[in-house]
């Protein structure tokens, strides 16, 4: 069956050049994490899915398979969360997944024994009101055959990381990601501003200031 409008069919996993089970399913039958160097085998392996299928696909990461690929953090992480899909400067909304995407996505998935979901369009929601002002610009780009992956920048992460820091708490992985990211006071009050403009409720407020008074920011009602 065709992919979509000018696009050839989708072949299946036996018909791409993944090696099956590169990363080996434990005892317990759960899918690996996804360290360094997983994440960047799955993210070639997806790359090649698509070239070898002649498509292509852009999309801009955060999170914490962000955070690896800026090499900020050691930990796996379980999924790759997109927030946008990039065309030029454009960004456009990732979920529902692009269809070709989606399959290539899900073949890799069966191919390397990963998560079916690996590929989170989730955070995409964050579109809804905006991303930090020069997002695009500060992004690095990392290139996986055909896979374009524009990788949020360390400042941009501490935006995304204190709102999620906020939402979870102060024993979540957020917590400890924005701590790796070392965030200087005047980082944290920018990113601030702008989990502000998600959620303006005093609800909100209250636990921002909490996490904010973690990292020893002291910032008063008028810079909010």
């Amino acid at each position: 069956m065709p992919d979509g409008p000018g696009l050839g069919p989708l072949l299946p996993v036996a018909e791409t050049p993944i090696k099956r089970m590169i990363f080996p399913i434990r005892e317990d039958h759960t899918v690996p994490d996804l360290d360094h160097e997983r994440l960047n085998e799955a993210l070639l392996a997806l790359g090649e899915t698509l070239a070898f299928r002649g498509q292509s696909a852009a999309f801009a990461v955060i999170g914490g398979s962000g955070l690896l690929l800026l090499g900020a953090v050691e930990r796996a992480t379980h999924d790759v969360d997109i927030v946008a899909l990039v065309d030029g400067e454009r960004l456009d909304r990732a979920q529902p997944l692009p269809a070709a995407l989606h399959e290539a996505a899900r073949d890799v998935a069966d191919a390397l024994g990963l998560d079916p979901n690996w590929i989170n369009p989730g955070p995409t929601a964050l579109l809804d009101f905006g991303l930090p002002h020069g997002f695009v610009e500060r992004s690095s780009i990392r290139r996986f055959g055909a896979l374009v992956v524009h990788v949020a920048s360390r400042f941009d992460q501490i935006h995304f990381k204190l709102y999620a820091a906020t939402d979870q708490g102060p024993r979540s992985k957020h917590t400890g990601d924005l701590r790796a990211l070392s965030p200087s006071s005047d980082e944290l009050l920018a990113a601030a501003r702008w989990c502000r403009t998600h959620d303006p409720s005093p609800g909100f407020l209250t636990s921002l200031r909490g996490a904010l008074a973690l990292f020893e920011a002291e910032v008063g009602d008028e810079e909010l």
